[in-house]
């Protein structure tokens, strides 16, 4: 499913409009954007967990020449799926 799926099932589940699904879907996707930047997790009882986290710096290794090369530390977005998704699933 996209993005514009996505908008489509939303307008049809809440009963909107696609203009005013997409505009939901945008502002909460920028919040748990901006919640991640800031270093905070959103969690969504039941569905999952976004969060971020450290990458430490380790040294990696050049396919083509074989040669090690040093990879910095950054963060990484993550997600955790919570019980609910978990059970819906399996």
């Amino acid at each position: 499913m996209n993005k514009s799926e996505l908008i489509d099932a939303l307008a049809v589940k809440a009963g909107t409009s696609k203009a005013a699904s997409g505009v939901a879907l945008d502002a909460v996707l920028a919040s748990v954007t901006e919640a991640l930047q800031e270093g905070d997790s959103v969690v969504l009882v039941g569905f999952g967990t976004f969060a971020v986290k450290e990458r430490a710096a380790r040294t990696g290794c050049n396919p083509r020449t074989k040669e090690p090369i040093k990879i910095a530390a950054t963060k990484v977005p993550t997600f955790k799926a919570g019980k609910n998704l978990k059970d819906a699933i399996s």
